[in-house]
């Protein structure tokens, strides 16, 4: 072993404490790094191989009902490689020991042969036999939420009729990688459900015999999409269609990118926080031993050894702290996403989802945290490399002691020696100080960051469901209700309130943007769905233009004032100019809405309604609820106690893992930043507290010395660091914002209040760490040291 290399080692030896609370910070930001890019290679390998062997779509339509003769003409389109029709539509379930209501989506099959795309895997039991009616394959979700196994029956609304279904099998289909109903913002394994049926049953219970109203698209390499799209609209317009759109907006696909995406923005933003503190410390650490070590550097030098090899020798000791803590947060951040990856089987359904080690990332991130902590330390090791022997024989000039500021303006005998030796140290170092500061100030950031999502989704659920939505049922009709069925409804014994809406399919377009969007027909003045601005102030309806949600306009660019073009894509298709009367505030979703009465003269019909909202009596909510199941006309029904709850149980699980490693991760931040600072201080100040010691000043006055400055720094740090998180949670709820739901920026009391105790807390553990070292300080062999 080389002469350095003993010497390095007796180093990181002496400074073990240092050494370990570095390596600690550098295994926070690669494991976190580590554990998103092998949590998305994992998603990423399993949803390639899924889509690709069970041959998902590219384009997806529906339509009201097309004949099949129209089939040959659609797998003329240029670009198209393969085509399938099929029979969709969306029952009511009666599921036993189930009170609240559970919605089916059936999607036809061939009865002979396999499905062309979307093909199903069968998990257990067995595929539809061709001859045997009344049998059902349901999604393996909704089979284990309720607890069904081949041979079990549930009874299904179809078409008016009550029909029993026989189980035979539980099945993962590629469109349905996260089952989501379309117009919810979570998936609700118990109450929406996934069943494939052979085609000829559901041909004979839709009456749709030669006819189909879905068809999906497998395109050819290199095809133009939205030509394709183009040309299947104009097929499709006489037959009713709502206009077609690809895989991008199909809204399983979309959900599963979102959490790539979320994944992707993780792996940069905490390694760059976690890093940038350990560069902060590894700079710290490094100059302190190249202080201490001065006389050292000179004999080295004096004795041979070139000054290349000796800033060589500084620049190992950085290295082999980097590289221990590059490897341990690899191996936590393995067993971190090997948890995230079991925690995304309960939502994201594959035939196989195994974590995946992505070795680029491994070999990125040991090229990152080098990076860093060579850049961290550069300026402390080119000045071992400059440093003349003669030069570094001779003491540091000690540090020019004068008054402050702080000084001047206290009288003399208001401040007690101990604390006008803090703040001459603290006025003296002043580059130190702020960069103390703000290492602990990161770790109160990183707090606010991993907890501020928790506060912004209680805020969200608050404004969407209770300020907005304040109706406890939705029903939505299968063909839009004329006014006596609406009556009839609304006549319920318990229904208290009800409102009727009318919905349609349109297309908003302004200058070179456009938007395939539902448009919702509201009462002037509705009270169970009510529009909100940003401010949480009641918007009303206005008897005429159109009204946007807040992410409808961002992405066509639009504001209050302008004039869209407005093509609804149903019935006669009309299209018409239209002013953005106003903006609302939502945080799930794409809308605009209208005025229920200006979107009947719009669509040249009387006042038929899609759904109504409902208030119900608590009491009668389940008897209400069984009612609206057995009438013909109903095609959904959602209860929103029930939706709440089912949102809160998917997103509790997400958080909680999350939070725990955030948490966690911060902690280490504020152990190793305040434990660093407190002990080089110590370090650097071991024989002026020794000679303070010696002169007659008590343990606690030395104390105070010393750990006064750390809590100065704390108590300043604090306040910078919750400012700073929340302009980092301001870039995270930035990186959430997708179509599907937006997190707004809402930090509570709470957590600002977590943050600091987490802080407060590792200051005080730190603290007691140095105070026993002061209580331990050697006054004699502290005194023989040269100055």
């Amino acid at each position: 072993m080389l002469k350095l290399d003993r010497k390095l080692i007796r180093d990181l030896m002496q400074m073990k404490g240092q050494v370990v609370a570095i390596v600690l910070v550098i295994a926070a930001g690669v494991a976190t790094f580590v554990m998103s890019m092998c949590s998305y290679a994992s998603l990423a390998t399993s949803k390639d191989s899924f889509y690709r062997e069970f041959r998902f779509a590219d384009v997806f339509s529906s339509a009201r009902r097309v004949p099949d003769t129209m089939l040959p003409r659609i797998a003329q389109i240029s670009g198209v490689a393969s085509v399938e029709a099929r029979i969709v539509d969306d029952v009511l379930l009666d599921v036993p020991e189930m009170a609240d209501p559970a919605t089916a989506r059936l999607i036809s099959v061939p009865e002979y042969g396999d499905a062309v795309l979307n093909k199903l895997y069968i998990a257990r039991g067995r595929m539809l036999e061709a001859g045997r009616t009344g049998e059902v394959v349901v999604s393996e979700v909704f089979a284990d939420a309720h607890g069904f196994v081949a041979g079990d029956t549930v009874d299904a609304i179809i078409n008016g009729r009550r029909q029993t279904l026989k189980i035979v099998g539980v099945a993962l289909s590629p469109e349905y990688v996260l089952q989501v109903q379309p117009g919810s913002i979570m998936p609700d394994n118990k109450r929406f459900g996934v069943f494939w049926i052979n085609q000829r049953d559901l041909e004979a219970a839709l009456d749709m015999t030669g006819a189909f109203n879905s068809v999906t698209l497998k395109l050819a390499y290199d095809s133009n999409v939205d030509e394709v799209i183009d040309q299947l609209d104009r097929l499709l317009k006489p037959f009713g269609s709502v206009g077609a759109y690809d895989r991008d907006q199909q809204i399983s696909h979309q959900f599963l990118s979102d959490e790539m995406a979320q994944l992707r923005s993780t792996a940069i933003m905490a390694p760059a926080i976690f890093l940038s503190v350990a560069a902060f410390l590894l700079n710290i650490v490094i100059s302190r031993i190249i202080a201490q070590q001065r006389e050292q550097i000179a004999a080295l030098k004096a004795f041979g050894y070139t000054h290349v090899e000796v800033g060589l020798h500084y620049l190992h000791m950085v290295l082999v702290i980097s590289l221990t803590g590059t490897v341990i947060g690899a191996g936590l951040g393995f067993w971190m996403a090997a948890n995230i990856v079991h925690l995304y089987e309960e939502f994201y359904k594959f035939p196989q989802l195994e974590f995946q080690v992505d070795w680029l990332a491994i070999a990125l991130a040991f090229l990152l945290t080098t990076a860093a902590a060579l850049i961290g330390t550069w300026l402390s090791v080119r000045e071992v490399i400059a440093l003349p022997p003669a030069e570094a024989m001779r003491p540091a000039p000690p540090a020019n002691y004068r008054p402050t500021l702080i000084e001047r303006i206290v009288p003399a005998g208001s401040l007690p020696s101990e604390v006008r030796m803090v703040i001459r140290n603290v006025a003296r170092k002043p580059l130190k100080a702020s960069l103390s500061i703000l290492g602990i100030a990161m770790a109160v950031a990183v707090m606010i960051v991993g907890n501020f999502s928790l506060d912004s989704i209680n805020y969200m659920m608050d404004f969407q469901f209770r300020l907005a939505q304040r109706q406890d049922i939705s029903v939505s009709f299968v063909e839009p209700a004329t006014a006596s069925v609406v009556y009839e409804v609304s006549r319920l014994p318990g229904v208290q309130e009800s409102e009727t809406m009318r919905s349609v399919a349109a297309e908003v377009k302004f200058q070179n943007r456009s938007r395939r969007v539902g448009i919702l027909g509201l009462q002037h003045d509705p009270q169970l769905y009510r529009l909100l601005d940003s401010r949480e102030q009641v918007v009303q309806v206005p008897d005429f233009g159109i009204m946007l949600n807040s992410k409808l306009a961002d992405l066509l660019g639009a504001q209050r004032g302008d004039l869209v073009t407005l093509e609804i894509l149903e019935d006669k298709r009309p299209t018409v100019e239209i002013e953005v009367t106003a903006i609302v505030e939502e945080y799930t979703g794409v809308n605009a809405y209208m005025n229920k009465q200006q979107l009947h003269k719009l669509l040249k019909e009387s006042e038929v309604a899609s759904g109504a909202y409902l208030k119900v009596d608590s009491s009668r909510l389940q008897d209400v609820f069984r009612e609206l199941e057995q009438r013909s006309g109903v095609g959904s029904v959602a209860i929103k106690l029930a939706v709440l709850e089912s949102f809160n149980e998917t997103i509790a699980k997400n958080l909680l893992v999350m939070r725990s490693f955030i948490i966690l991760f911060a902690a280490v931040i504020a152990i190793g930043v305040v434990y660093n600072s407190a002990r080089i201080s110590l370090s650097e100040r071991s024989r002026d507290l020794a000679t303070m010691r010696v002169v007659g000043f008590t343990r606690r006055e030395v104390s105070i010395v010393l750990l006064g400055e750390i809590g100065l720094f704390t108590v300043c740090a604090i306040p910078i660091g919750c400012l700073l998180g929340y302009g980092l949670a301001g870039v995270m709820a930035e990186g959430l914002d997708t179509d599907n739901y937006r997190i707004p920026l809402v930090v509570s009391r709470e957590t600002f209040a977590l943050a600091a105790m987490v802080v407060v807390v590792a200051t005080f553990l730190s603290g007691l760490i140095v105070q026993r070292r002061i209580i331990e300080l050697d006054l004699v062999a502290v005194l023989k040291m040269r100055e």
